[in-house]
C-alpha cells in the first residue's frame, strides 16, 4: 500500500487495546462514536483478536519455509496441524522480564519485540482494510503495572519494549494511556454530568484501577493532571482464575492427587510439574515428548487409579489443551450466572463430567480476591478519598463478571453505585476517544 503523508486532521483516531489474551481495535468518528474492527473467523466475525502467534515449518521441494499466523487464524491452523509448530501467547506478560530477550523458533532466535510486532502488524492490516486508510498512529493501552514489574525502572523497560514492537509493526508514533483511564473515557461518553469514578479493568494478566474525575464539565473546562487522583494495579486476573480451576478441578480427575506403589512405598503417581503444564493450555504441546510418554506409561502400570493416568495420557497424546481450556472458560462463565455448574469436557476419547459449586470456586481464588481487595483499598488510602466520596464504580473486562469480584465493590460502595457494560470492548473504545482528543489538541 502506498502511504501518503497525512495532515493531522486526516490522521484516523485509532485506539488499540493489546491484551494478554485478546486484543481489540477501534476508530473514533466524532460525537463519541467508535467503530470497532471486525475480525473474520470460521464461526463468524468477532471484535476480539486473540493475542496469539502460531509458527509452522513446512518442507517443499527440498526447501524449508516458515509460516506465521496470528489471532483466530493462528488457532485454526494450530488445531488443524497434524505435526504441531510453535504456539506462542501471553507475550505481554513478559515485557518487564529482562532475562527474557526472546526464544528460539526452529533454530532461529526471535526477540520478544519481533514476536509481538507480528501480532500488531496484523491488527494494523485488518484496521487499514476495514477503514480504507493508512494507519501509522495509535493510542495504545498499557496496564497500571506490567506483570512481573517491581520498580519504575521495570515499568519503563516494559513500555520501551512495547513501543519498539509497535515501531517494528509499522507505527510511526504511538501514545500510551492507562487501560483503566481509557475505560473511564468510554464510560464518560455516556454521562450528562460530572462524577468522581473508580474504574476497575480486569484483563487476562492484570487487574488495574484508576480514580478520576470525568464528565462533560471536565471536558469543557479542559482536563487537568489533578483530575486523575491515582492508579493501582496487580499482576493477576482471568488467567489466574483459569489456572485455579484446572489445578483444583481438572488435574485431580487426571491423577494429580493419585498415588502409585513403588518398592513397597506409596508415592505420587505423576510428577507435579506435568500438571503445572496443564494450567496454560498452550504448554500442553511441550509434554508430547518421549521422556514424558515413558514417565506416564510407567506411572499407569504402578498407579492405584490407572484410569486417571490413562485420561492424562489421552489428553496429551491427542493434544486437547485448547479444548480443555475452552471447557474451563465455559464453567467459569456458568458459575458467574448460577450457584452450581457442571464441568463438561468431551473430546477425542475423553469424557469428563464434574459438578462444581460457586462457593468452591471462590475458595480456590481466595488469594487472588484478597490481592484485588488490598489493591483497591490502597488506592483509596493513597488518594485520600473515602468510599462515600466515589460517585460511581465502573467495572470492565471479562473477570468483572465473576460474582466474587463484583462483591468486592458492592461491599465497599453499594450495588447502586456499580456500573458495568461492554466488558470486552470498553478499553478499545476509550482509547479511540482518547486518540481523538489527543489529535484535536495536537498531542501526538
Amino acid at each position: 500500500m502506498n502511504r501518503m503523508r497525512q495532515t493531522q486532521a486526516q490522521v484516523p483516531a485509532i485506539g488499540i487495546d493489546f491484551g494478554t489474551t485478546n486484543s481489540t481495535v477501534g476508530r473514533a468518528s466524532g460525537n463519541s462514536q467508535v467503530e470497532l474492527v471486525s475480525f473474520p473467523t470460521r464461526a463468524g466475525d468477532t471484535f476480539s483478536f486473540r493475542s496469539i502467534l502460531y509458527l509452522q515449518q513446512d518442507r517443499h521441494g527440498g526447501r524449508t519455509q516458515t509460516h506465521a499466523w496470528t489471532g483466530p487464524a493462528a488457532i485454526e491452523h494450530y488445531l488443524a496441524a497434524e505435526n504441531k509448530g510453535r504456539l506462542i501467547q501471553s507475550l505481554k506478560s513478559y515485557l518487564s522480564d529482562r532475562s527474557l530477550t526472546g526464544t528460539a523458533v526452529f533454530g532461529r532466535h526471535r526477540t520478544l519485540e519481533d514476536l509481538i510486532s507480528r501480532i500488531l502488524a496484523d491488527l494494523r492490516r485488518h484496521a487499514e482494510r476495514q477503514f480504507h486508510t493508512p494507519i501509522d498512529y495509535a493510542m495504545v493501552g498499557r496496564p497500571v503495572r506490567f506483570v512481573g514489574s517491581e520498580s519504575e525502572e521495570d515499568e519503563a523497560f516494559a513500555l520501551s519494549r512495547l513501543r519498539q514492537a509497535f515501531a517494528a509493526a509499522g507505527f510511526a508514533r504511538v501514545d500510551f494511556e492507562m487501560e483503566p483511564v481509557a475505560a473511564a473515557y468510554a464510560y464518560e461518553s455516556t454521562l450528562d454530568h460530572d462524577e468522581l469514578i473508580l474504574i476497575g479493568d480486569f484483563g487476562g494478566g492484570t487487574s488495574d484501577f484508576s480514580l478520576l474525575h470525568v464528565g462533560p464539565g471536565v471536558r469543557q473546562r479542559g482536563r487537568k493532571p489533578q483530575d486523575l487522583l491515582g492508579n493501582s494495579g496487580v499482576g493477576l486476573a482471568g488467567d489466574a482464575f483459569d489456572a485455579r480451576i484446572v489445578r483444583k478441578l481438572v488435574s485431580p480427575a487426571l491423577g494429580s492427587e493419585s498415588f502409585a506403589r513403588s518398592l513397597n512405598k506409596i508415592l505420587p503417581a505423576v510428577p507435579a510439574w506435568i500438571y503445572a503444564n496443564l494450567e496454560r493450555w498452550h504448554y500442553l504441546s511441550f509434554l508430547r515428548t518421549a521422556n514424558v510418554v515413558e514417565i506416564l506409561k510407567s506411572a499407569r502400570i504402578r498407579a492405584l487409579e490407572p484410569e486417571k493416568i490413562e485420561a492424562l495420557i489421552t489428553l496429551i497424546d491427542e493434544d486437547l489443551g485448547y479444548h480443555l481450556h475452552q471447557a474451563v472458560q465455559q464453567v467459569k462463565f456458568e458459575l458467574s450466572r448460577s450457584e452450581v455448574a457442571e464441568f463438561y469436557f468431551r473430546d477425542g476419547s475423553m469424557n469428563i463430567r464434574i459438578p462444581v459449586t460457586r462457593d468452591a470456586f471462590e475458595g480456590w481464588i481466595a488469594d487472588e480476591l484478597r490481592a484485588i481487595e488490598q489493591c483497591v483499598d490502597s488506592l483509596l488510602q493513597s488518594s485520600g478519598i473515602s468510599r462515600r466520596e466515589v460517585d460511581r464504580v465502573f467495572l470492565t473486562g471479562g473477570s468483572s463478571l465473576v460474582p466474587a469480584v463484583r462483591r468486592i465493590f458492592t461491599v465497599r460502595f453499594g450495588e447502586e453505585r456499580i456500573r458495568t457494560g461492554n466488558e470486552f470492548i470498553s478499553v478499545a473504545r476509550g482509547l479511540a476517544l482518547r486518540a481523538e482528543e489527543a489529535l484535536a489538541g495536537g498531542c501526538t
